[in-house]
Order: C-alpha cells, then structure tokens, then sequence
C-alpha cells in the first residue's frame, strides 16, 4: 500500500488529508462517551486542528516554541499535536506516569513554554513542578470542571473561544505557518524512558518522521477501508508514528480504547481491522485461552489441540504453497469449532497485529499464526523514528523482526552490535553532543545498543540489548531475554526476570499469575488467606520449579534457572518498575528486591 497523499511535512500532510476527504463523512477518528463511540470526520478535525492552532497563538506560540502534551489517548492529544506543528512549534510528548520530578526534569532541559494536560490529576503535577520551570508560562487543561483557579492556565475550550477570535483578526496564519513548515525543521523532542539516568531528548524532524511513515506505509498494509485501535500511549514513538500518522496518512481511522484494561471489551465495540501492539497483549490472551482451555472437558481440550495442530501444518503449507485437499477439509473444520471463536473475541475482522516496543516470543507468533489471527513483528528504536525493520504479511519469519524499511540500511558490527543508517535516524540528543557523538557514529551509523544478526535470508535476528548482557562468573555470555520470554509461555507464570551477571548460576524473581495459582490452590485444598500466603506455600513453589525445569530442559546448562523467588506483587510502570511500554527496569528491581536476590545465593562459595 502508499500514502493516501503525498506530503514532506507532518502538517502538510494534515492539510492534504482533510483536502482529499474533505467530503467524506466515515470518521478519521472515533472515541468513546457516554457509553458509545463516537466519531470525528476529516473536516470536523480540520476545523478543530485550525481552531485550537489559532488559540496557540493567541497564547504566544510561535515557532520553535517547545509545547508538552501530557495526556493519555484521546482525540485531543491530536489535536494538539497537530496544531503545535501547524504552527512550527515543537512538540514535546509526556507519558502521563511521569512524577512531578521528572515533569520537572524535562521541562527544564526542553525550555518548555506551555504545557496541555488531560485532567486535574496531570495538572498537580504540572503545577508542582510549576515553580521551578522558569520557561513555562501558560497551561491548558483538557477536561475542564468549573473555574480554574491555578496561575496562567486556561480550559481547552477557553483556547478554542480564543483562536475564533484570532482566526477573524488573521484567518491565514495557520496555513501560512504549515507552508513556512520545511522537512528539516524539528518536529518534536520525545525523551527516551531508559532504564537509567535522566531520560535524553531525541530530536526528530519533519524528514525523519515523514520518511518512516512513507516507508512503513510501503510494506505494511494500511488502507481506507482500515480501523485501528490506539491503546499505546501517543507519548510512545512507536504508537505514534504507526498506529496514528502512518495510520492516518494512509486514510485509516483511528478509535482509542479508554483504557488498557478496557481492549479487550473495545475490540469488540470496535471491531478493529489493525492493531499496534507490543508482545504483553499477546501474552495475556495466549495465558487466557490457555487457562480456558485447560479448564475445558477433556473432549474439548482434545479438540482444542487437534485444531491447533492443523493450524500449525496448514500455516507451514501454506508458506511453502502446497495445500493438500485433505488439510484443507481438516483446517475448515479447525477453523469453525475453534479459530473462528478465539477470532470473534477479536472483533472478527482483524487483518494483523502490528507488534513492536520489545522481542515478541517465537511461540506465540506460532500460536496467533495457527489460530488465524497475523503478527507482525518490527524493530526500532525512538532515535530511528523509531521504525528499522518489519517483517511483511507475505514474507515473515517468527523469532526475527524481519528485513529493513525502504531506505534504511542495516549491518551488524564486530561485537554484535546492530547498526542503522538512513533518513529516519534523529539529528541528535537534545542538549548532549557527547551523548549524541556516542549514539551516531562519523559515518551516519546509529548504534542501536542491540545485538543481533542476519540470517542468510537477510532476517534480522535480536538476541539481547547489548547492555543487558550477563557475564557469568564462569565467562559464559547469556542473553537473559530469550530465556525470559520461554518461560513466560506458562499459565502459572505472569512476570519473569532472570538474575545472573556476575553470578555463579542463574536465579529468577517470578511474578505468578496469581488467578491460577488459587485455581490450583482451591483445587488441591490448600489453605490460604492471602498472596502471600500462596507465593510461600511449599506445594505452590514445587509446581513452578516443575515447571521451570520442564520449559528448560532444552537449554544449555548455564542458562538454566537454579533457583527462584515468587513475588506476592507485580511489577508495575507506577513503582518505576516497567518502561511505559512494559519493559522491564532491570536495576531498579535487582535494587528493590536486593536482598531476595541475595538471599538465593546464600550459602554459595
């Protein structure tokens, strides 16, 4: 597929889009309220974007200004950012899980001069920080509740009575500001989560965006008959550069979930046809069916795994384009007693899942495949824009994140290091040449921190962050994140992380799915009155170390797991303990649960 248009620039591309299907009344965006959803059209949205654009100005936004959105998903998180572009100001993107000391923090390195926040609750932050900003002088509040007694903020609806009256003293600055906007300007500043430190500012322009998305919309299949459900935060490069300007360009629309609790019951008011998603859903909807089909009759479960099995065969002969007339019976079969139901819970018109943000596990790829439900997996990071490669709908390996987008080049450095270059890589790390000189080598190279391969088909293999690889005391390399996502495979088993650098063997904090255990628990007699109670149970944590040691008995002997803790809590974004999206912190949990970890190598010389 293409673009619906051609465009050079994020608001030129806004401008021809609403242009095009100006007339059309199929909505470019839906949400939900008051217990439906609704939708906005191409023209709704233009008159919205201009409005809000005008009210910016009214405000004293200009270009290169520095505006911060801190919103979940909604429509207005769009129509900010759209507007800030239009008018050549820079957007500056929050996730709303930031404390106030980090608000702080990004503000002060960007020079943010406004800042648009979601609700009530954002607005403490902001306003905490508010003091020590001295760049930040006026706020806006998207869901307004009555009069707003903080200094220098306005109702979002005030900005939009505001850019009225603007439009009638200068109705053509908008679009002469969005003709003014050219490719090498800076588009927006999204600081990096990390996993350490203070977040870095990647500077991305209109050229890095705009060629990603074009390249994108070239191997991914996005068209005009096309619904998306958004439930990544748009604060996330991955979520909005696919799943909202690869997505829109194309001329698909876009619904939000209002939650991520809320998916599964969205998919199916939404009934979507694409979803950019990272691996966790995958996980918790495999985890589910499995839980399911486990507590099924045996005639169902034998079933079940029939119909699994044909999917995996007929998947097979399908890639190499012999179908047999005897599979092709077995899979219609399969496919009415039990894809066809897993499917439904889906909607019942999912083309594919985009799935990106972290290693999607090589078995549930399988798993989805066989069951007639597509993922594909990408790779990138937020200073390539952040699309590098992507497996395509018709050329797709599982375990790989697939060949390289048009335009962008990949090779693998000596020490495994994966290395990219091309017109999405960032111009650089806001405020940090030092950093920036590290990341993007003298010739154009960005060093991506992963290691890797290419197969001799040219698949990109990832094995592990280059960081995150252990060093055994016995010199053994592991790369924990491929041992972690086998064991995520297990119904018992919600959260993994595996402890090893510098260690005599590998040990594990394990998060259970605590639903299963009580399952098991109930079904066994034994008593419990709490979590924790269940985590310490004798018989409990004889059923994971079977089923450790049965996921594991195919590994080498250094990466097995020889002794693990059951943690009565999970790991959450809001302890700090996951990245926004779902990343695991590594040294704020070996910090956090210090004396666990210790506690499993006592007695160790």
């Amino acid at each position: 597929m293409a673009v619906a248009v051609e465009f050079r620039t994020i608001p030129e591309m806004f401008l021809r889009l609403t242009e095009k299907f100006a007339k059309e009344s199929r909505p470019v965006l839906m949400y939900k309220s008051d217990g439906t959803y609704k939708g906005i059209s191409y023209s709704e949205l233009r008159s919205k974007v201009e409005t809000f654009a005008f009210g910016l100005s009214a405000l004293g936004i200009e270009r290169g200004d520095r505006v911060a959105i801190i919103s979940e998903n909604r429509p207005e998180w769009v129509v900010s950012d759209l507007a800030i572009v239009a008018l050549g100001a820079v957007g500056v993107p929050l996730y709303p899980t930031m404390t106030a000391k980090q608000i702080e923090f990004i503000f002060n390195d960007a020079g943010v001069k406004a800042a648009i926040v979601s609700n009530q609750f954002q607005l403490n932050k902001v306003m905490r920080a508010y003091p020590d900003v001295k760049t930040l002088e006026k706020v806006i509040l998207i869901a307004e509740k009555g009069p707003i007694p903080e200094p220098d903020t306005f109702g979002f609806s005030v900005v939009m009575e505001m850019g009225e009256k603007r439009r009638k003293e200068d109705p053509e600055l908008v679009r002469k500001s969005i003709q003014s906007v050219q490719p090498e300007d800076l588009l927006t500043l999204i600081y990096t989560s990390g996993t350490t430190g203070n977040p870095k500012g990647v500077m991305l322009s209109h050229r890095n965006l705009v060629s990603n998305i074009i390249a994108s919309a070239q191997v991914i299949e996005f068209g005009t008959d096309d619904v998306m459900l958004s439930f990544l935060p748009l604060s996330h490069s991955f979520e909005r550069m696919a799943g909202y300007y690869t997505g829109m360009s194309c001329g698909a629309t876009i619904a939000y979930a209002e939650s991520v609790e809320t998916v599964r019951d969205n998919m199916l008011e939404v009934r979507p046809t694409i979803v950019t998603t990272v691996p966790r859903l995958f996980e918790r909807i495999y985890s589910r069916v499995m839980k399911q089909v486990d507590g099924g009759s045996p005639l169902k479960k034998k079933i079940f795994f029939w119909a699994l099995d044909v999917g995996h065969r007929y998947a097979q002969a399908r890639r190499t384009g012999s179908i047999s007339t005897g599979l092709r019976l077995k899979h219609a079969v399969a496919d009415r007693l039990v894809y066809a139901k897993l499917r439904e819970k889906t909607g019942g018109r999912m083309k594919f899942f985009v799935s990106g943000g972290a290693a999607l596990g090589k078995e549930f790829g399988e798993f989805f495949e066989a069951v007639g439900l597509n993922v594909i997996e990408g790779y990138g990071l937020t200073e390539s824009s952040p699309v590098i490669s992507v497996n395509r709908l018709d050329n797709y390996k599982f375990g790989t994140v697939g060949h390289p987008i048009p335009g962008v080049e990949v090779r693998i450095a000596p020490d495994g290091e994966i290395l990219a270059r091309g017109p999405n890589i960032m111009t650089g790390y806001f405020n940090n040449q030092e950093a920036t000189r590290q990341a993007i080598d003298s010739d154009g190279w960005l060093h991506t921190g992963d290691i890797g391969n290419l197969d001799a088909e040219g698949f990109i293999h990832i094995t592990d962050r280059k960081k995150h690889l252990f060093v055994s005391s016995g010199g053994k390399n592991i790369a924990p994140q491929p041992i972690e996502n086998l064991f995520l495979s297990s119904k018992y088993i919600e959260q993994f992380m595996l402890i090893g650098d510098r260690r005599m063997f590998l040990t594990a904090l394990i998060v259970p799915d605590f639903d299963a255990l009580k399952e098991y628990a109930d079904a066994r007699n034994i008593t419990y009155t709490s979590i924790s109670d269940l985590v310490k149970d004798p018989d409990v944590n004889d059923l994971i170390d079977k089923e450790i040691n049965k996921i594991q008995k195919d590994l080498a002997n250094y990466e097995r797991v020889r002794r693990f803790t059951l943690l009565e809590k999970q790991f959450s974004i809001e302890e700090g303990e996951l990245t926004p999206t779902q990343k695991v912190r590594r040294k704020v949990i070996e910090e956090r649960y210090g004396h666990l970890i210790d506690s499993m190598y006592e007695g160790i010389s």
